[in-house]
């Protein structure tokens, strides 16, 4: 596999046990449900946006050319949404996930709990399992521990982020608008918190993968799997992990930008979404998808447990 294309992330389309053998039940959430949680946000100023780089890492993913939009001003959340969150919205809603009505979800091989009986794993991305019962709040399957209220909700799909998004009063970013959150304020940066590069001994800002993956994780910061929501130094507008730990879905389709209109639309013809930031399983060795201009796409029914989002307001 050639360094353009490898990446952690959970493998889709006619690769992976295939979601298709039933078409999930409708997704609408219901009217009556309760308000959701207090909303804990920081107030993103609006102006001039940089997306992209000049200086592309994985050209395949399209993360060039470096580009300016304008956006206004939005209250994003501080962290991602939270399970304890999460819950509130199934609780009030009745709301049923896509990874609950398929009946699994993928699981990184490491995190399997002990006694679970033999796995399927995605060809080529044989660290991905097919766990039954994996769910948001069951991220290693009904053997493992329950999910922890402070730490991301995973396994969740597009779909179910966009249902959520909606009964909570607010959308899910936009490329642009979370390429301008993620810098802070400082500019064409690779990272949140500026250009110094992570690494395996000294300098862990953020939740991703040291060792050699995906064999030996060192765990050097902290963490083997999600951290909590709130955990390492916020950039400068006051966001967490908006790169590391988790994935995180966007409203934009994935489409390589640096193609012509024509050949984007025959890329991708809108099928996957986009997600940004990278998770606790990237590393610059193999997926070097935590820096802000990185991106990928998946579908929009695909679920994994490196997988969230985040959630915006209009002001």
């Amino acid at each position: 596999m050639s360094s353009e294309t490898k990446t952690c992330c959970a493998s889709r389309g006619a690769s992976t046990p295939a979601k298709v053998a039933a078409k999930p039940a409708s997704t609408k959430v219901a009217a009556n449900g309760a308000a959701p949680l207090p909303r804990d946000c920081v107030r993103v100023p609006g102006g001039r946006a940089l997306v992209g780089t000049a200086n592309a890492i994985i050209p395949a993913d399209g993360e060039s050319p470096l580009t300016e939009r304008r956006v206004k001003p939005l209250d994003w959340e501080r962290g991602t949404v939270t399970v304890a969150a999460f819950r509130r919205f199934v609780e009030s809603t009745g709301y049923v996930t896509e990874a609950e009505r398929f009946g699994w979800s993928f699981v990184f091989y490491t995190h399997l709990p002990e006694g679970l009986p033999d796995t399927l794993g995605v060809d080529g991305l044989e660290w991905w399992r097919k766990v039954d019962g994996a769910t948001w709040a069951m991220p290693q399957g009904p053997q493992g521990d329950p999910a922890r209220d402070d730490h991301p909700a995973v396994h969740v799909s597009w779909n179910d982020a966009t249902a959520y998004a909606r009964w909570a009063g607010g959308r899910l970013p936009q490329e642009h608008e979370w390429e301008h959150a993620a810098r802070g304020g400082l500019g064409d940066v690779r990272f949140p918190w500026g250009d110094r590069e992570p690494d395996d001994d000294h300098f862990q800002p953020c939740n991703i993968w040291q060792g050699n993956f995906p064999h030996e994780n060192t765990c050097a910061d902290g963490y083997a799997s999600t951290a909590p929501v709130i955990s390492f130094e916020p950039n400068g507008y006051g966001l967490y992990n908006m790169v590391g730990n988790i994935w995180e879905w966007t409203a934009a389709p994935f489409r390589v930008r640096s193609l012509k209109k024509t050949a984007r639309n025959a890329d991708s013809g809108g099928a996957q979404r986009l997600l940004k930031g990278g998770s606790f399983l990237c590393h610059a060795s193999y997926c070097y998808r935590y820096r802000i201009a990185a991106r990928t796409g998946n579908t929009p029914d695909s679920t994994s447990s490196h997988t969230g989002f985040r959630v915006v307001y209009s002001v």
